[in-house]
């Protein structure tokens, strides 16, 4: 072969070697439509909030299209013990536990046995009539009875008028020691302590009011009248065993109480360990809880679980994919749908935001203001968690931290920036 020619054959398998590696690259840097590269933007991110002290350590989940693109663990479980974060740590998620409930409540409807329009007097008679407390304008309230008995929908909507115990009655509830969101330091079942909430004076009439509190409570108590069973041995049932949830449970088992991650408090520009066990500060509880070493008696449907950012992305995927997950159906189409819009009609909320049976939603992206879909739905825990599923982009995000109170921190709002700034189909 001539000598040039031989020069221009070598050349050109160069420039085909050069080509097909870029291709590959640019294959390698994107999965299901997201950027890598732009993901590992959280990374750079989410490290100088923890550099900074502001944070111990998080574990965020991302999954598009039903595949995991971004599963990672960020700074340490413990700090003290220079324990690294594991993306397997537990975490007590708290108010995310109202999205699991909630589903549970759908699930006997779907077997005939209840309907979420019933009072919710018809399973826990106690609530067939109830009070609220009205102020007066001097000070004080005046107990008058609720215009219409509280239905299951009202508690799944949280417009049933039942607070964490703050509202015109505040003081009742303080006298009656039921106060704030934290059950698990209770040696009741939680149907006893719902119980002793029937008789105490309501903050809003039903119907009337988004009033965040006691509600998907009480429908853990609903539950167990309905089905039977205890609300733990319930969810694990129907719905944590079908989806192989195996770290989510209502307290954490002593085998595996070296994975529960450490609870922090951002009061300034730093964290300080929370205490242990804790206590109630305001409407919160702040510490580390009773989640390994209490009497774990209280199964609370709304604030009790613990559970991964793995496990907790699988039962988000399921409501993505419309009740089912690998071929095992919790719910109907249908359940998921209803679950998933606007229920509160005129009652005022957030801008740009409605809320369903169990989940917020956003109505209006542009009211919003934040990166998002319409229609996009989610919610978060009292211990500075928070998740959220887009329906348009196939999307389901965990995001997972133990830090009460937060202090303001905006690595929510980063975190919501810098995953939609990565998709890039």
């Amino acid at each position: 072969m001539p000598f040039k020619r031989l020069i221009y054959k070598i050349n050109v398998t160069a420039i085909v070697i050069m080509l097909l590696s870029s291709v590959n690259l640019s294959f390698a840097q994107t999965n299901q439509g997201m950027s890598l590269e732009r993901l590992i933007r959280l990374d750079t991110v989410m490290q100088d909030y923890i550099d900074q002290d502001q944070l111990s350590g998080n574990v965020i989940y991302i999954a598009r299209n039903g595949e995991p693109v971004y599963h990672k663990a960020l700074g340490q479980r413990d700090v003290a013990a220079n324990d690294n974060m594991e993306p397997s740590d537990i975490f007590r998620i708290a108010s995310q536990s109202k999205a699991i409930t909630s589903v549970g409540i759908m699930i006997l409807q779907e077997r005939g046995q209840l309907l979420i329009n019933d009072p919710v007097g018809k399973y826990l008679p106690e609530y067939m009539n109830t009070t609220v407390a009205e102020d007066d304008g001097n000070g004080g309230y005046t107990v008058v009875p609720a215009k219409r008995s509280i239905t299951i929908r009202d508690l799944l909507t949280h417009t049933a008028g039942i607070s964490y115990g703050n509202g015109p009655g505040e003081q009742a509830w303080l006298d009656s020691g039921i106060y704030g969101w934290y059950t698990a330091e209770r040696s009741e079942p939680i149907r006893e302590t719902v119980r002793r909430m029937a008789d105490l004076p309501q903050a809003a009439h039903p119907g009337e009011k988004f009033v965040y509190g006691y509600n998907t409570d009480i429908l853990g108590a609903v539950i167990e009248i309905v089905s039977g069973e205890q609300l733990d041995q319930f969810l694990k049932d129907n719905i944590l065993d079908p989806l192989t949830m195996n770290d989510t449970s209502f307290f954490v088992p002593e085998e595996k109480r070296d994975r529960i991650a450490t609870v922090y408090s951002l009061k300034g520009d730093k964290i300080t360990l929370a205490d242990n066990p804790g206590m109630l500060e305001g409407v919160s509880h702040v510490g580390q809880g009773h989640y390994i070493d209490g009497p774990r008696q209280s199964f609370a449907g709304g604030a009790g679980l613990t559970s991964t950012a793995e496990d907790y992305g699988k039962f988000l995927q399921m409501i993505l994919n419309g009740g089912v997950l690998n071929d095992v159906r919790i719910l109907s189409r249908k359940s998921v749908e209803l679950m998933t819009t606007n229920h509160l009609s005129d009652i005022p909320y957030g801008a740009g935001l409605g809320f369903g049976l169990g989940f917020e939603i956003i109505t209006d992206l542009g009211k919003y203001g934040k990166p998002g879909s319409q229609n996009a739905y989610g919610w978060g825990g009292a211990y500075h968690s928070v998740y959220w599923i887009d329906p348009k982009e196939n999307l389901v995000v965990v995001y997972l931290t133990q830090l009460i109170p937060a202090g303001g921190l905006d690595d929510q709002n980063k975190l919501r920036a810098l995953v939609y700034q990565a998709i890039v189909d």
